[in-house]
């Protein structure tokens, strides 16, 4: 049993190889591996899509709540912080699972569909299949997780952040007349000015990641290029 199976490893291992140095046989396979690569991508950015969309249902849902009535405490808002960074977090995982298929994609694009149409063009990398192939065999993020932390901070969950946290300064200020801002702001047994300097503390952190990470790691997105013009206009012809 185990030479059979060996002898299928071996035929297996002969039939991709013979594949990889026949030009025509492995430009038939490049579709079909670059439609699966683009699916992986899509499933995985649908993922993070319904994270982003999860995370903004319970928002809204919990001002519904908490400015129903002035006796809904604020600290109901503080909790919903809390599970939008678990949201956050979550979100940051699968943002890093679509970097990897997503790098496959721009992979292919960059170095086989881009030479394809501009014969003369520059290729980018001149052993990318070796590089495909052992991406493949040992798939590693193409993102750091403070990176992707700090970017989907700045791309979505900063401004729901800052909202929640105007909506508690509102609450404590606005909504709650009857009681002193120090006193609608406390929680049982922590003074209010302690908690709302653990929520200044919270924001200046936040700011720190969207911002701190200096070089970037993430591969084959559009960031720092100036937008252009796709087709010559008739007068440039």
């Amino acid at each position: 049993m185990d030479e059979t199976n060996d002898q299928f490893d071996s035929q297996d291992g002969e039939v991709a190889a013979a594949i990889g140095t026949d030009s025509e046989e492995f430009l038939s396979l490049i579709p079909h591996f670059y439609r699966a690569s683009v699916s992986q991508a899509t499933g995985a950015q649908d993922q993070l899509d319904r994270t982003t969309d999860w995370a903004i249902t319970l928002v809204a849902a919990l001002f519904s709540i908490v400015f129903a009535s002035e006796d809904m405490p604020a600290y109901l808002l503080l909790i919903g912080l809390l599970l939008l960074s678990m949201f956050l977090f979550f979100e940051v995982r699968r943002y890093r699972f679509y970097g990897v298929w997503r790098s496959q994609v721009r992979f292919v694009e960059e170095n086989v569909f881009a030479n394809v149409f501009d014969p003369a063009g520059v290729e980018l990398y001149p052993n990318w299949r070796e590089e495909i192939g052992d991406d493949l065999r040992q798939p590693t993020f193409k993102v750091s997780y403070l990176e992707a932390l700090s970017r989907r901070i700045r791309r979505v969950y900063a401004l729901l952040f800052v909202v929640v946290g105007l909506a508690w300064i509102s609450k404590i200020t606005l909504f709650i007349p009857e009681a002193r801002w120090t006193e609608a702001a406390e929680l049982p047994g922590v003074p209010g000015p302690v908690v709302a300097a653990a929520m200044g503390l919270f924001y200046i952190a936040v700011l720190l990641v969207a911002y701190g990470p200096g070089r970037r790691e993430a591969k084959g997105e559009i960031h720092g290029v100036e937008p252009g013009q796709w087709k010559e206009s008739d007068d440039e012809r």
